[in-house]
């Protein structure tokens, strides 16, 4: 038992040191950084088996509210000319899930994650939603081990691009996501998009869809493909929830 405990150890240990020198943060506590790699599946094996293992949700707790603070506070200094409304768009579009999930796949997060054997082989390293939280809880051991500048310095690296990328094309375009991520700030919420009408010669159809929040319709769209339509109606949507 003694054996095996050390091996897991001195594994986690190297495993979490690769990780460390690839993001590049010298950690002072490099448990932070363990912890911010292991998944509860993990966490919750390594306890059956008579050790102690903490997993990342309260640092992805923690690194939810650091990436919205650096990220607020760069836009607002970056974009001097954006109002309130439009802030929050960008915002919702740089720290949404599909963002985040970019962000760890450019630092193989993946591959550095403490898994439990059913996550390993349901494909847990490369599942959106895990990656996303892990990214998270990364930020937060980056901000306990080293301070604000410090999660500053690790986060601008992914998040100046895709903010200079909307800066650069003068608007947002995909008004789907910014309305997703603000409907999913709480629990329960249904957003949908329904085809309500469609017309026109087939090689030139104009589609009509409503956006629908909890039954209620809060946008109404219309374009050359669902697609489109779509994107308008969650823009029309936007406006009504004052963004």
């Amino acid at each position: 038992m003694g054996k095996e405990k050390n091996n897991n150890e001195n594994n986690d240990e190297k495993q979490t040191r690769d990780f460390a020198k690839k993001i590049g943060h010298e950690y002072k506590n490099l448990s932070l950084l363990t912890t911010a790699l292991t998944h509860s599946s993990y966490s919750n094996e390594m306890k059956s088996k008579g050790f102690k293992s903490e997993c990342n949700e309260r640092l992805e707790f923690l690194g939810d509210s650091v990436l919205s603070v650096i990220t607020s506070e760069y836009i607002y200094l970056k974009l001097r000319d954006c109002q309130e409304g439009e802030l929050t768009r960008i915002r919702a579009t740089v720290v949404c899930e599909d963002s985040l999930f970019r962000f760890a796949g450019s630092i193989n997060l993946g591959e550095a994650l403490f898994l439990g054997h059913g996550e390993e082989i349901s494909n847990g390293r490369t599942r959106k939603s895990t990656l996303a939280d892990a990214f998270e809880a990364v930020l937060g051991s980056v901000f306990l081990d080293g301070g604000i500048e410090a999660a500053k310095k690790f986060l601008l690296k992914f998040i100046e691009k895709p903010i200079g990328d909307i800066v650069n094309e003068g608007k947002i375009k995909d008004y789907k996501s910014v309305l997703q991520q603000i409907i999913q700030q709480n629990n329960g919420e249904v957003l949908e998009y329904v085809l309500v009408n469609e017309s026109g010669p087939a090689h030139e159809k104009v589609f009509e869809v409503q956006a629908i929040w909890n039954n209620n319709v809060v946008g109404e769209g219309k374009g050359k493909s669902k697609k489109s339509a779509e994107q308008n109606a969650a823009k029309e949507a936007l406006v009504l929830f004052g963004y």
